[in-house]
């Protein structure tokens, strides 16, 4: 579940990325034309509209960008499965539609309702999730030949579409209830007088990230329960010390708690990760006092460090309730930040308004050690925080350019001969799939200067690099798939275009047997082409020359190889596994993949086809003779990779 939930916490820094630059929009365009919001200058217009843009539909945002995060492969069909999956019950669970499946006017379908909204990031969560979990069970999946066209990634957002509509469907039942009991949770409240500000300001923060905050907000903002607390107060008409306590204990928290929040996760920040942290942090916090906009620093931390966003829901309670206490008033028509608080100041109404700048740098103090605190004692990963081991003595690694492809070709050296099989990264770490963890030398990778590595089972470790790590994953996937490296050696892929030879490699262990000898009349006949076959003594198979993979069966029981020179490969796993549907294949490459002589393709269950009564021979056929000249295999019992022959090309 921590994994997950760090999964998850990643995902969501790509939405929470656009955040502050939207936030600080808004908030200059009000700052401008605070009255007309837009209506009275162009600027303020055009730079309300830009930041909208993104807050305004936060919950597509969050259902694109954690359905993308949450694929296993980041397929950019998982974005699209997310997109579907959030739009669903945009449609179905909206005012209009409810009142069209249960035939009443529209002035009578509960209010709930009016939440369902591109801003709601609770449900864009749902989408996300729902369409990730459905792109990674069904992007293989396989239809009858007649539905072929729907079958692996098109399928997924046909299905995303289904399952979200029953979804949806338990929305309608559900929704109105939870909304309802809320509302009627927040007009008993009303009634504690400060300690119900204070109440109110826990269960506002708490509920955020599900959007049922706005069931509270209606309550004591507006004139749902006669409360009526932003409408009174700018209108001066209430009672002075009373109207706007449910509005002026925010400022305290958006104005000083928050920011100095931002400082205790930056100082908590790792010593490398520092540098990213304070440019989320500053921007996020910045945006947070001076609009109120609190989204980009809540984010952050409200799932990947969830005590700590409920410690924050606590001081905000506690906020509201001694300025509610104390009477000290002021109000906000956006939100609790610096335009928001000057623009108040005008207002008669408002109450000691100085008093909530001298209790905000209270809190900022409070929210500065409790959030440290709360941190390091807990170990909550919060930005920059993210698990690595200690710093190891370093290498000499070369500045520049070049020393991102050195330091890929010192960790490929430390991971082990032909021991990698994948390559992937985060914002500061690469997560790379290898055969077996155990024949990694983690002590020569943490020699080369990186901040950790971290083995998480038997083919998974991650390697800790910092925010340079995409230099560096592109550097080491060039040096797993053959393509061409950022270094003085001469790359794999430009020997191979100057040469008409390619060396030929066994495919898997076992016995290398001529084309003749296979138990299949089309290859053994050499209708397809010449080449060999394995009959194998493990389910690993190896590349049989470098290459690109041109095409992959939708069985994936077959894959097509081009080398620079020309030559056409098919590798063909077993006899008559089509009818297997896939099942027993776990490919590692995709289509359009550079690969590497000798990397690993794919990894077979020999015992699952033998059971189905097939043949489990790994047959390596040149299907282009026509642009071959020559062809040599060595036939016997031989090793994974091992040189068996040449293909030279005409």
């Amino acid at each position: 579940m921590k994994a997950y939930m760090q999964r998850m916490g990643r995902s969501l820094m790509l939405p929470v990325a656009t955040l502050p630059v939207a936030a600080l929009f808004m908030g200059i365009g009000y700052w401008i034309d605070p009255s007309g919001w837009g209506e009275n200058n162009i600027i303020a217009a055009f730079l309300i509209q830009a930041g909208g843009t993104i807050l305004d539909n936060l919950g597509i945002l969050f259902a694109v960008g954690i359905a993308i995060g949450m694929a296993k492969d980041k397929d950019g069909s998982s974005a699209l499965a997310g997109l579907v999956a959030f739009l669903t019950p945009m449609t179905l669970v909206n005012s209009e539609a409810v009142a069209t499946f249960t035939k009443v006017d529209i002035t009578e379908v509960n209010v709930a309702f009016e939440a369902i909204n591109n801003e709601n990031v609770f449900v864009g969560i749902v989408a996300g999730l729902v369409a990730a979990a459905l792109y990674n069970r069904f992007n293989n999946v396989k239809l009858p030949m007649a539905l072929s066209f729907f079958s692996g990634k098109r399928s997924v957002p046909i299905v995303t579409a289904v399952v979200m509509s029953l979804i949806s469907v338990v929305f309608i039942f559900v929704w109105p209830t939870v909304y309802t009991a809320l509302v009627t949770f927040g007009e008993f409240i009303s009634g504690l007088g400060a300690l119900g500000a204070g109440l109110y300001g826990f269960f506002n923060r708490l509920l955020i990230p599900t959007g049922l905050h706005h069931a509270l907000n209606n309550v004591f903002w507006f004139n749902l329960a006669g409360i009526d607390d932003i409408g009174k107060f700018w209108a001066n008409d209430g009672i002075k010390g009373i109207t706007g306590m449910y509005q002026a204990g925010f400022f305290p928290v958006m104005m000083f708690g928050l920011p100095a929040g931002a400082l205790a996760m930056y100082h908590t920040a790792r010593p490398e990760k520092k540098k990213e942290t304070a440019s989320l942090m500053l921007a996020a916090a910045f945006a947070s006092f001076f609009t109120g906009v609190t989204e980009p620093l809540e984010f952050a931390f409200m799932f990947v460090a969830w005590p700590l966003y409920v410690v924050h829901a606590l001081l905000t309670g506690l906020s509201m309730f001694i300025v509610a206490t104390f009477q000290w008033t002021a109000g906000f028509n956006f939100s609790a930040g610096l335009v928001d608080f000057v623009l108040s100041l005008r207002v008669p109404i408002a109450n000691q308004p100085y008093m909530l700048l001298v209790f905000g740098l209270v809190m900022a103090v409070v929210y500065y050690f409790t959030f440290r605190f709360v941190i390091t004692k807990f170990n909550l990963m919060t930005p920059g925080r993210e698990e690595s081991t200690n710093e190891e003595m370093t290498e000499d690694i070369p500045a520049g350019d070049d020393k991102f492809a050195a330091l890929a070709q010192r960790i490929y050296a430390g991971l082990g001969k032909d021991n990698l099989v994948s390559v992937d990264n985060c914002t500061t770490r690469l997560r790379l799939q290898v055969k077996d963890t155990k024949d990694v030398d983690q002590a020569k990778i943490k020699a080369t200067g990186v901040p950790g590595v971290k083995a998480i089972d038997k083919n998974n470790i991650q390697i800790i690099v910092g925010t340079e790590v995409q230099f560096v994953a592109d550097e080491l996937s060039r040096l797993h798939t053959g393509a061409p490296v950022a270094s003085t050696a001469k790359p794999v892929e430009a020997v191979e275009e100057i040469s008409a030879v390619n060396e030929v490699y066994a495919a898997a262990n076992g016995t290398v047997i001529p084309m003749t000898e296979v138990s299949d009349d089309v290859f053994s006949q050499k209708m397809m082409g010449d080449g060999y076959a394995v009959l194998p003594n493990n389910g690993e198979i190896f590349a049989p020359v470098a290459g690109k993979i041109t095409n992959i069966f939708p069985t994936k029981h077959a894959l097509g190889i081009e080398t620079a020179a020309g030559v056409e490969v098919l590798l063909h796993m077993g006899i008559d596994t089509v009818t297997l549907k896939g099942g027993p294949f776990n490919l590692y490459v995709t289509e359009n993949q550079k690969i590497a002589r000798g990397q690993l393709l794919a990894k077979i269950d020999l015992e699952a086809i033998e059971k189905a009564d097939r043949k489990t021979d790994i047959i390596v056929v040149f299907t282009n003779p026509d642009n071959i000249a020559d062809l040599a295999i060595e036939v016997g019992d031989k090793q994974a990779n091992d040189i068996i022959g040449s293909v030279e090309a005409k």
